[in-house]
C-alpha cells in the first residue's frame, strides 16, 4: 500500500480517501453493513438459530486494487500458463511424449488419483479444449514481484464468490467507487456465457447449460447458484440427470430435457461410477459414455485436475520451453518434487525454509515445518527421508500484507490472491478482477478454497480512455414462447412442495400454541373454558406438539403452560420446523428472488430468536403472534412476487395438502365432545379456522353446529376451511400433466367435506352429528395423506403406481370368487 517512503502508492490513493472520510466508527458501520447485506442476501446465513449453516464467507469492506500495468502482466503471465497446462494435459490423455521423454515423472501421472484412465479413450473433437476455465493462486513476496503459488484447473472455485463480493460492496458501500476507475467483471460473464453457447454440440438444437453442483450441503453452495445465475443456466443436481441413448438429460415434470454443456463444480472421480468404481457415490453413470459419444461438453474435463498436482510445479519451466519454446513470464513459488535425486537434502538442510505439501494432492493444506515443535519436526523429516516422493516442497514465502478492518479499525493481514481465466475460443482473457482472502496461519497458505473465511473485493484500475469490449453479439433463432409448469426439474418441484408444507405446518402449529398460551395466560375460570382447553390439548397432541401426560386435567394446566413455553426454545416443538424450513429455503435460493428470500429469512429468524427468548405466557403469545404475522406476510409476498408457473402451483399446493390434513385432524380432536359440550369444540374450530368474524358477520351471536362446520368444511370462498383446500388442490392438478386422477381424488375429497356439512345440517340433533364427525374427519385426514403420497410418487420420485403383488388377503372380493 505504501512505498519506501511511507507515501501511499497511486491505485491505492482513491480507496484510502473515501476511508479517511467517513466519521469516527465510519469503518465498523460500514463492515457491519457488508456482513448484513451478505446475511440478506443468503451468502452467510438462513433461519436463525442452532441449526442455520454458520458464517462462512465474510466480505472486507477494504479492496485489494491492482494497477492497469500490473494486472496486464499477470494476465500475459497466466495465460501463457494456461497454455501450458492446457498442453501438458492434452499429451497426458494423448501420446504421452512427455512421459516418454522423461520430462514428467511418471508417479506424478499414474500414481495422481485425478489422472482418470477412462476419459484418455474418449474421441475427444480437436477443437475441444480440456480447460475453458482456468485460476492460480498468487502472492507478493517481500520483493514486490507476484509469484503462482497454486495452479487451479479442475473447477476454479471462487469466480462466483468474487462476483457477488463486487455486488454487494458497491451496494453497501457505494461512495468507495465514486472516486475510482474500476473495471468492471460483467463482460468477464457474458463471454464466458457466448463461449459456453459455442461449446453446444451441432445435433442438439434444444439442448440446454447446466451447472452441476454437489447439493445444498456443499460449502460453496451459494457461489454455484451465484454463477448459474450469472451465466442463465439450470443448476443442477447429479440426481437431476439422467443418460439416455448416449445423452445427457435433466429429468423435468413434462419428461427429459437435453443437456448439451455441463459446467461442473463436482469432483471429476465422482462425475460417473460406472466408470470410475466409485461405489455409493452421487454420480451421473454413463456420463464418461455420452462424453464419449460426442453429445455433452463438460467444463472443465472431468480428468483436468491432475495438473494441479502440486509437484508438477517444480517442471514447468523445462515443459514450457518444450511445449510452448518459452521461458515461463511469470516465477513462481520455488518447488521441490522430493522423489528427485538430492530434493530431500535440500530439505533437511533447511527444513524452516519450506512448507510440505502432498505430491499429487492440491487441495490438501500444506505443512509449515517452522511452525511445528521439534519433535514433530523431526517425525515429518524422517518421513520425508523415506517417502519423499509422495510430497513436494514449495519455498515459504511471506506474502505481503494490505489493510483490513478488524474491530473497527485498520489493520495489516497477509493476503493470498486468487485469479481467474476464461478461454473464449480464440485466446485467454482474466477477469478483471479475482478473489483475494486473508491468510490465518502458515498452513492456510496452500490447498483448496476454504468453507469460509475473509475475502477481499479486487480491484483492477482502468487507464484513462480504455474501452470495454464485450463479445460480438450472434445470431439466433426466435424464442418460442413457453408458459408451461413442466419444465421444472422433479428436485425443484418436490422441494417447493414441501416447503409449502412446512411454512403450513409451523403457522398451524403456532396457532394451536398461541391459542394455549391466551388461554393459560387469562386463566381458566368458567366450565366452558376448562372444555375449550382440554379440547386444544387434544388438537396439540395430535399435531405432534404435546405429550399425552402432559394434557390438561381438571385443575392442572401446569405441564401444558410449561409445554407451550419450552416449545419455541431450542430443542423444542417448533425447533424441527423452523430447521426443515430453513433447508428447504436454502435449497431453493436459486429459485427465489432477493425481495422472496428475504420474506422467508428475516422476519421468521426474529420471530424464531423472541420465541427462544420467552420466559412467561404472555410473552410466548406475543412472540407466537409475530410468528403467525410473518407467515401471513410470508404468504403474501409469495402470492404477489412469484410467477403463477411451476414454482409457485407446487409451494401452494403442498400448503393446500397440508392444511387440509392439520385443519381435518385439529376439528376432529375439537369435535371430541360430548354432545352437550359441543359448543366448545366449535368455538375452538372457528378460531383455529380464523372465522370468529366471519360467523359474527353472517350469524350475528347464535353458535349452532350446521352454520358453525358449513363455514369450516363445506364454504368454497373460506380459505381456511376444507372445501376450499381441495378447490385449490384440483384446480392445480389439473393444470399438471398427466393429473386426472389425481384431480378426480381432490374432487372427492371436496365433495365428502360437503356431505359432512350437510349431514349435520339435515340432522334432527345437530350436536349429536357433530360430535360423530371426528372419525369421518380423521379418515378425511388420512386420505389427504395419501392424496400427498400419490402426488410424490407421480411428480417427485417418478415411480409408477403401486402394484399389488402375491396373494391377496381379501379374496372374496375377487370377481368369480366363491
Amino acid at each position: 500500500m505504501v512505498n519506501g517512503r511511507g507515501r501511499i502508492r497511486p491505485h491505492w490513493q482513491a480507496a484510502m480517501a473515501a476511508l479517511a472520510d467517513l466519521p469516527e466508527g465510519g469503518l465498523a458501520a460500514r463492515a457491519l453493513r457488508l456482513d448484513r447485506a451478505l446475511a440478506e442476501d443468503g451468502a452467510r446465513s438462513l433461519l436463525a438459530g442452532p441449526d442455520a449453516r454458520g458464517a462462512s464467507w465474510r466480505c472486507d469492506a477494504v479492496p485489494l486494487p491492482i494497477p492497469a500495468a500490473e494486472f496486464a502482466a499477470l494476465e500475459a503471465g497466466l495465460a501463457q500458463r494456461a497454455r501450458l497446462l492446457e498442453a501438458v494435459l492434452a499429451d497426458l490423455y494423448g501420446a504421452q511424449s512427455l512421459l516418454a521423454e522423461g520430462l514428467i515423472p511418471p508417479d506424478l501421472v499414474f500414481a495422481n488419483p485425478a489422472f482418470l484412465r477412462p476419459t484418455r479413450d474418449s474421441a475427444r473433437p480437436a477443437t475441444l479444449p480440456f480447460l475453458q476455465t482456468y485460476a492460480a493462486d498468487l502472492l507478493r513476496g517481500p520483493d514486490g514481484a507476484w509469484r503462482v503459488l497454486a495452479d487451479r484447473t479442475s473447477r476454479a472455485a471462487g469466480l462466483g464468490q468474487a462476483r457477488e463480493n463486487r455486488r454487494l460492496l458497491a451496494r453497501a458501500f457505494p461512495d468507495l467507487f465514486r472516486g475510482a476507475a474500476v473495471r468492471p467483471l460483467g463482460p468477464f460473464f457474458e463471454a464466458w456465457q457466448d463461449a459456453l453457447s459455442r461449446l453446444l454440440p451441432e445435433d442438439g438444437e434444444d439442448a440446454g447449460i447446466a451447472l452441476l453442483t454437489p447439493g445444498v450441503a456443499h460449502p460453496h453452495w451459494f457461489e454455484h447458484m451465484v454463477l448459474s445465475r450469472e451465466l442463465s443456466c439450470a443448476l443442477v443436481e447429479p440426481g437431476d440427470l439422467t443418460v439416455r441413448g448416449g445423452a445427457l438429460f435433466l429429468k423435468t415434470l413434462n419428461g427429459l430435457k437435453r443437456i448439451g454443456v455441463l459446467i461442473r463444480r463436482v469432483d471429476g472421480r465422482l462425475l460417473d461410477p460406472l466408470e470410475l468404481g466409485t461405489a455409493g457415490a452421487a454420480g451421473i453413470p454413463g456420463l464418461f459414455d455420452a462424453l464419449r459419444e460426442g453429445s455433452v461438453r463438460i467444463v472443465n474435463d472431468p480428468g483436468s485436475g491432475a495438473a494441479e498436482a502440486p509437484a508438477l510445479a517444480a517442471f514447468l519451466p523445462a515443459l514450457a520451453r518444450r511445449l510452448l519454446g518459452e521461458d515461463l513470464l511469470l516465477p513462481q513459488v520455488p518447488t521441490l518434487w522430493l522423489g528427485t535425486p538430492g530434493a530431500v537434502g535440500q530439505v533437511l538442510e533447511e527444513p524452516e525454509r519450506w512448507l510440505i505439501r502432498p505430491a499429487t494432492d492440491g487441495m490438501a493444506p500444506a505443512v509449515s515445518l517452522s511452525a511445528l515443535d521439534l519433535a514433530d519436526r523431526a517425525a515429518w523429516l524422517s518421513r520425508l527421508s523415506r517417502e519423499g516422493a509422495a510430497y513436494a516442497a514449495s519455498e515459504a514465502i511471506p506474502p505481503s500484507v494490505a489493510p483490513t478492518i478488524v474491530n473497527g479499525g485498520l489493520q495489516p493481514r497477509p493476503v493470498l490472491l486468487r485469479m481467474f481465466l476464461l478461454q473464449d475460443g480464440g485466446a485467454w482473457q482474466a477477469l478483471p478482477g479475482g478473489l483475494a482472502r486473508t491468510l490465518e496461519g502458515a498452513g492456510a497458505i496452500a490447498g483448496g478454497l476454504p468453507d469460509g473465511g475473509l475475502a477481499k473485493d479486487v480491484w483492477v484500475l482502468a487507464e484513462e480512455r480504455e474501452e470495454i469490449l464485450g463479445p460480438a453479439a450472434r445470431p439466433q433463432a426466435p424464442l418460442p414462447i413457453r408458459r408451461a409448469a413442466g419444465d421444472l426439474p422433479s428436485r425443484v418441484a418436490d422441494n417447493f412442495f414441501w416447503l409449502g408444507r412446512q411454512a403450513e405446518r409451523l403457522e398451524a402449529a403456532a396457532r394451536l400454541l398461541r391459542a394455549a398460551a391466551q388461554r393459560l395466560h387469562r386463566g381458566v375460570a368458567l366450565p366452558r373454558e376448562a372444555y375449550e382447553l382440554a379440547a386444544l390439548g387434544r388438537c396439540l397432541i395430535r399435531a405432534g406438539l404435546l405429550a399425552e401426560d402432559a394434557a390438561p386435567g381438571p385443575g392442572q394446566s401446569g405441564p401444558l403452560a410449561e409445554a407451550v413455553l419450552r416449545a419455541g426454545r431450542a430443542n423444542g416443538a417448533l425447533s424441527p420446523l423452523f430447521s426443515a424450513l430453513g433447508r428447504l429455503t436454502d435449497s431453493l435460493r436459486d429459485r427465489l428472488t432477493a425481495d422472496l428470500y428475504a420474506a422467508f429469512t428475516l422476519p421468521l429468524g426474529a420471530a424464531r430468536e423472541a420465541l427462544a427468548d420467552t420466559r412467561d405466557l404472555a410473552a410466548s403469545a406475543e412472540a407466537l403472534d409475530s410468528l403467525i404475522l410473518a407467515l401471513s406476510a410470508l404468504a403474501g409476498a409469495v402470492a404477489e412476487s412469484m410467477v403463477r408457473g411451476g414454482g409457485y402451483l407446487f409451494l401452494d399446493l403442498g400448503r393446500r395438502i397440508e392444511r387440509l390434513q392439520t385443519t381435518a385432524t385439529s376439528l376432529a380432536a375439537a369435535l371430541a365432545e360430548p354432545p352437550a359440550r359441543i359448543e366448545a369444540g366449535l368455538r375452538l374450530a372457528l378460531e383455529l379456522c380464523d372465522s370468529v368474524l366471519t360467523y359474527r358477520a353472517r350469524y350475528l351471536s347464535v353458535l349452532q353446529p350446521a352454520p358453525a362446520l358449513d363455514l369450516v368444511l363445506a364454504d368454497p370462498g373460506n380459505p381456511r376451511g376444507l372445501a376450499f383446500q381441495t378447490g385449490a388442490v384440483a384446480r392445480h392438478l389439473a393444470l399438471l400433466p398427466r393429473a386426472e386422477a389425481l384431480r378426480e381424488q381432490a374432487e372427492a375429497l371436496g365433495a365428502d367435506a360437503a356431505a359432512m356439512a350437510a349431514e349435520v345440517l339435515a340432522a334432527p340433533q345437530q350436536a349429536a352429528a357433530a360430535a360423530a364427525l371426528p372419525p369421518r374427519l380423521l379418515a378425511f385426514a388420512a386420505e389427504g395423506a395419501a392424496l400427498s403420497d400419490r402426488i410424490t410418487r407421480r411428480f417427485f420420485a417418478l415411480l409408477p403406481a403401486a402394484q399389488a403383488l402375491g396373494p391377496v388377503e381379501d379374496s372374496a372380493s375377487l370377481p368369480g370368487a366363491a
